[in-house]
């Protein structure tokens, strides 16, 4: 399948000023931590299903507008998933070692949000699905892209990508402000988002949701926004 440049961002805090997870100076910092890269998957109820035959629910993160880095245009949106052969694109650009594994525990048909990010109006857009599970990350060994990366060798690549396809358009945009207003109420009343990860771990590209944060979101489609 054609492999687009997409190029995916992550938060530095719940506010306009996301950063892009794969491409900070943290980031870089955090790749040669050997703790990291052996550590094993965070006890979220979501790696804990991993090989038990349960769907796993996704938040995955990028840029919807233009920022070139290295020459190279960081966007892809929503829409450009859409205008993609097939509706279906590599995700690829992960540098982090937390969000690697989560791309690796990813199952076929499970389920994602689409999360536009570093933009203006940063949120939830629509919904895709994992149609190929993790496989090498070809931009590691691209010389001339943004992510590449000279310490992974093609026989024992250190990062890994997976393949999406959109699904739908969210009946309304589900903005992070309105996220986080959720999530500051369930933390005093144990609603569903009291523990969300998108707030815990911020800085997460890749981020796994529970069925209970999944199906709350959901329902925020049929209501006015808070």
């Amino acid at each position: 399948m054609p492999r687009p440049r997409k190029r995916l961002t992550t938060a530095a805090g719940p506010d306009k000023k996301e950063l892009s997870e794969k491409r900070t100076k943290t980031e870089n910092s955090e790749n040669t931590s050997v703790n990291l890269e052996n550590s094993s998957l965070p006890k979220t109820s979501a790696s804990q299903n991993c090989g038990k035959n349960l769907n796993n629910y996704w938040l995955m993160k990028s840029e919807p507008e233009s920022r070139l880095e290295k020459g190279v245009d960081m966007k892809f949106s929503i829409e450009d998933l859409k205008a993609q052969p097939k509706q279906t694109a590599c995700w690829d650009g992960v540098r982090n070692y937390q969000a690697r594994n989560f791309l690796r525990a990813m199952k076929l048909e499970e389920e994602a949000f689409f999360y536009h990010s570093n933009c203006k109006q940063p949120g939830i857009v629509g919904l895709m699905k994992i149609v190929k599970e993790a496989y090498p990350d070809h931009t590691q060994f691209e010389k001339n892209s943004p992510h590449y990366d000279p310490s992974s060798k093609e026989d024992n690549p250190k990062w890994s990508m997976v393949d999406v396809q959109f699904v739908r358009m969210m009946k309304r945009f589900i903005s992070l402000d309105e996220l986080k207003a959720y999530h500051q109420t369930h933390k005093a009343t144990g609603g569903p988002l009291k523990s969300m990860t998108l707030f815990t771990r911020q800085r997460l590209s890749v981020q796994p949701l529970t069925q209970e944060e999944f199906d709350f979101i959901l329902s925020l489609e049929g209501t006015e926004p808070s």
